[in-house]
């Protein structure tokens, strides 16, 4: 009888991801996983983009052992979804292969019909055989083109002094790959900077895309972004599909990304995160103790008087 795990820690996880260079190949074992909850999803599928951001390449063949797994219903569908959103950003082949004697029966009787699922295999065997004969579409390093530049898109930023909120507009923006991540990230990070202390952040998100292709950089930078320079972040008026990803991504690391429908619920949220803030101190994140450290502050300034705050309170 299977013993099923519900432990999805990193280092519970790394043994069930094996990335084989050579072969272009992640794999990834299912087996004796319960997936209760959508944080359980999120969780996994995060340690495996996280993987494959260590990798440094985009595209990989993903062998998938799939035998005696389960899901509860209200996990159904994190798992779908970021199962798609998975394939879609780094897949140039998925296949499954399940070692149950059942399913090895019914493979074979499905042999020839149309009721035979190509993609799923017997053995492991059988399916690392297989994937030896795809050919990749991985080309070289891409060299991805800007939709964004750096002069325009800074007139979407605005910061409001007295109130430390740093608003950024990105109204109909797309995150297509990890250069618009990228460049977007970076702008907001120099802008920050000069001030030498942390910012509540004020999303608008009205039309904004994460393209699957852009999320696993748009999670690293977005996490790097609040560790370093926020005291907060509130978001508003994402359709319902960005907003179901957002929170999904959000729900693994046991933080809320506070999104409202308007601009008036999203600073009204803010203040309420301003009033919960604990006593102040003067710690500052690694890359603003690195420019202040190059560039000190004039005496006076009001950046030694900001908590440091690294989770942002709940919805």
């Amino acid at each position: 009888m299977t013993t099923y795990s519900d432990t999805f820690t990193a280092d519970a996880l790394d043994p069930r991801i094996t990335i084989h260079e050579a072969l272009l190949i992640v794999e990834i074992t299912f087996t004796g996983l319960y997936f209760h909850t959508t944080a359980d999803v999120n969780a996994f599928y995060d340690r495996i983009e996280e993987r494959l951001l260590e990798t440094g390449e985009p595209l990989w063949f993903f062998m998938v052992n799939t035998q005696d797994y389960r899901i509860d219903g209200d996990a159904w569908f994190a798992f779908t979804r970021r199962g798609r959103d998975l394939s879609e950003a780094h897949s140039m082949a998925t296949i499954r292969f399940d070692a149950d004697p059942d399913t090895v029966v019914q493979i074979e009787r499905n042999k020839g019909t149309d009721r035979a699922v190509s993609n799923l295999f017997p053995s492991r065997e059988t399916a690392l055989e297989h994937l030896k004969t795809r050919q990749s579409t991985r080309l070289a390093r891409p060299n991805h083109i800007p939709n964004y530049h750096k002069a325009d898109f800074v007139q979407r930023f605005h910061q409001d002094v007295e109130n430390d909120i740093f608003e950024v507009d990105l109204s109909g923006v797309t995150f297509e790959h990890s250069r618009d991540v990228n460049d977007i990230h970076n702008w907001i990070e120099e802008a920050m900077r000069p001030s030498h202390h942390r910012w509540y952040l004020l999303y608008n998100y009205t039309g904004t895309r994460i393209d699957p292709a852009a999320w696993v950089q748009f999670t690293a930078r977005n996490q790097h972004l609040n560790a370093s320079y926020a005291l907060g972040a509130a978001r508003y008026a994402p359709d319902s599909e960005t907003e179901a990803d957002i929170r999904l991504r959000y729900e693994a690391k046991d933080m809320r990304p506070n999104i409202r429908n308007t601009r008036a619920e999203a600073i009204e949220r803010i203040e309420e995160m301003r009033a919960a803030q604990p006593a102040p101190d003067m710690e500052l994140g690694p890359a603003m103790q690195s420019d202040v450290s190059r560039n000190p502050p004039s005496r006076g300034r009001r950046y030694a008087h900001r908590p440091t705050i690294r989770i942002m309170p709940g919805d």
